[in-house]
């Protein structure tokens, strides 16, 4: 170290990372068993239970449950507690329109763009979808279609796309679980011809494709869920 630098110059290059709050990694497991379904919508949410369950105490759970009430994946009603929220079908409507507009033209860009290298990565998650699908592992496809999805994203190259769909990402992922089943063949058969046009680069064709693709997806969702409520 020059008699002219200082200390403070070649200690920022080794500072500690700090771990994670516990009340953040206790958001994330929470988090995580909603989106998979394994916490359905309207399910009370005991924080006695979710802290044994998660092997904490309860007060980082109460502080979780705040933060997922702030990004409404929770809503907690007084005098009665924490329950998972029940999207709206106006809610869920307006993501998935959303999503919609976002991933056509990230399917456009990515068939300007998208490299040898690239198509063989979308191929790769197909076949994992595939597979999970004809093995009856719903998570496996779910994360594959949510894997797919992203990559195309990835491979638009647009950096504000990418920033946008990953803000909505794991909320989609939330809506696809229900239908993962019921769309079944029809969705990775879409897929299919979506990877196809992406590798001719063909870019109208993959924008309509994927807008199909993801129109099915969310009339298959409302079409559901008015089923359920009926």
């Amino acid at each position: 170290m020059s008699l002219t630098s200082k200390p403070s110059e070649g200690l920022a290059a080794r500072q500690v990372a700090r771990p994670v709050p516990l009340r953040e990694t206790v958001y994330e497991a929470i988090l995580e068993l909603i989106i998979t379904g394994e916490l359905k919508p309207g399910q009370h949410l005991v924080e006695k239970e979710l802290a044994e369950a998660l092997g904490v105490s309860r007060q980082p759970v109460r502080e979780a449950l705040q933060w997922l009430k702030k990004d409404e994946w929770v809503d907690l009603r007084p005098g009665y507690g924490a329950f998972v929220h029940s999207p709206t079908p106006e809610e869920a409507d307006q993501l998935l329109s959303v999503r919609t507009l976002l991933e056509a033209e990230s399917a456009r860009l990515a068939a300007q763009h998208a490299t040898k290298e690239g198509v063989a990565g979308l191929k790769q998650i197909y076949k994992r979808g595939v597979a999970a699908l004809k093995a009856d592992d719903i998570d496996a496809v779910v994360a594959a279609n949510s894997e797919l999805h992203a990559t195309i994203t990835e491979l638009s190259g647009n950096k504000v796309l990418i920033e946008l769909a990953s803000q909505i990402n794991r909320r989609v992922r939330w809506y696809h679980t229900p239908v993962a089943k019921s769309r079944g063949k029809q969705a990775w058969d879409e897929h299919s011809a979506l990877i196809d046009a992406i590798s001719k680069k063909d870019a109208d064709t993959a924008a309509a494709l994927m807008r199909e693709h993801t129109e099915h997806t969310r009339k298959t969702y409302l079409d559901q869920s008015a089923e359920e409520r009926d």
